[in-house]
């Protein structure tokens, strides 16, 4: 049977394994992210515990991604990623026995939080530069959009399911629910790496059979490790970081776009909502599903679409028209017309994510992939806090309507600035120019 494109990718068992894997863990995260605020105020907690908690999952998250981008490079991503599930695992369960046995304290919350916060930031940049060891390139483009389409629809049907478990069964169940999922996730990259080891016999020996055959000396163990050592690329990640403006425009649109963004979604769109709008829980909750349903579509039309000549440029049109639609949806007259646009803008967040996180993935040296995808998530989850404050203090004084057009005009302003660059307009362009040359 032939699939649809944006499904072939699930041809490949290793993918199948990672897919399957990751959408269980995202479910349980889904059930988490309604556990923990309902168990600290529900058992008198108050929300000074919830943000202590908050903040002690939030900093080592950050402080670890680059760690966990090199420990990725060094003993390859599904081994680390495996390793944080199980860390995770433990630790979510031992919150659901706590969550059972009595009421929130902070001297069991937090330090469960750290182990949490450390074990994504070790496990978030595997979970990128696992990809493209799993899949063919002509597959890459939608296996990302696979990836990222299960993660967008944990993230709609996971807290409905999480909040009624909680409401059954009390937060208790539902951590153990997300342990479960943990243990899940940590199987299936057992699987990969048991997959990966079984053929990788095989593989040296299809590479050894033609050279023995013209009489050649089959190459030692050594010669082989070391072509395979990932870090054998003599360039360092920082050198990278200095000389490569392509590297340097990425960061500053991630930077750029973040910084807006953890602002409007966290502070000015729920007072928006609250305020201007004069909407309930009900309404802002059908805003924040807009977003996370067109996010879903935008990443399945980047799996169904045939890779880009010009990917940077396709992905900086889908971020302009982002801006433009962050900047107005405060002063589109109401609710439903607002729905509609941020439905638009997460479809072209969706979009422009999956292809330009592709031709990241194609253009990085597969050494140093996980710790520039680490990298690339400081620029992202780093700024989220200043992003939040800055909304606070803008939405405080000025009202939440402000903010939206600001967030848009830094976003505009940092893919302007990236168009200028030649290097940014031909990113991801020269590995399909090579490619027609060498079919010519």
């Amino acid at each position: 049977m032939r699939l649809p494109r944006g499904l072939t990718p699930l041809r490949h068992r290793e993918f199948r394994f990672l897919a399957a894997g990751q959408l269980t863990s995202n479910v349980g995260d889904a059930f988490y992210a309604v556990a923990l605020p309902w168990y600290v105020l529900a058992t008198h907690g108050g929300v000074l515990l919830l943000g202590t908690v908050l903040a002690a999952y939030g900093i080592p998250r950050v402080a670890l991604l680059v760690v966990g981008g090199h420990l990725s490079d060094r003993w390859r991503p599904w081994t680390v990623m495996m390793v944080a599930d199980t860390v995770r695992a433990v630790a979510v369960g031992a919150l659901g026995a706590v969550a059972l046995a009595g009421p929130a304290s902070a001297a069991l919350l937090v330090p469960v939080a750290v182990i949490l916060g450390a074990g994504e930031g070790l496990f978030l940049p595997g979970s990128f530069s696992i990809v493209p060891t799993l899949l063919p390139d002509d597959d890459l483009q939608a296996g990302n959009a696979l990836a990222s389409g299960g993660t967008q629809l944990a993230t709609l049907v996971g807290p409905a399911i999480g909040g009624a478990v909680v409401a059954l069964a009390g937060p208790g169940p539902a951590f153990v629910v997300d342990a479960c999922s943990f243990v899940v996730s940590a199987l299936t990259l057992a699987g990969i790496r048991a997959q990966r080891r079984a053929e990788a016999p095989l593989a040296v020996a299809a590479a050894v059979a033609p050279m023995a055959l013209l009489g050649d000396a089959a190459p030692s163990s050594a010669e082989s490790d070391a072509g395979d050592e990932p870090t054998a690329v003599p360039r360092t990640l920082w050198r990278m970081l200095a000389s490569e403006r392509v590297l340097q425009v990425i960061l500053v649109v991630t930077v750029a776009s973040n910084l807006g963004f953890g602002g409007m979604s966290e502070v000015a769109l729920p007072a928006l909502a609250h305020g201007p709008f004069h909407t309930g829980a009900g309404e802002y909750g059908g805003l924040i599903a807009a977003f996370g349903g067109g996010a879903l579509v935008g990443t399945l039309l980047a799996a169904q679409m045939r890779r880009s000549a010009r990917p940077a440029m396709l992905a900086s049109a889908a971020f302009l028209l982002d801006a433009v639609l962050i900047a107005i949806v405060p002063y589109l007259g109401g609710v439903l017309p607002a729905v509609a646009a941020i439905a638009a803008f997460g479809c072209l967040n969706g979009f422009g994510n999956v292809v330009t996180i592709t031709a990241f993935q194609r253009w990085a040296p597969s050494a140093h992939l996980g710790r520039l995808m680490g990298l690339l998530m400081i620029g992202s989850y780093g700024v989220f806090p200043i992003s939040v404050l800055v909304g606070g203090a803008v939405v405080h004084t000025w009202g939440p309507a402000i903010f939206f057009p600001l967030a848009g005009g830094a976003l505009a302003l940092a893919v302007l600035a990236g168009i200028t660059q030649s290097s940014w307009r031909q990113f991801g362009a020269t590995t399909i120019d090579a490619m027609e040359v060498a079919e010519a």
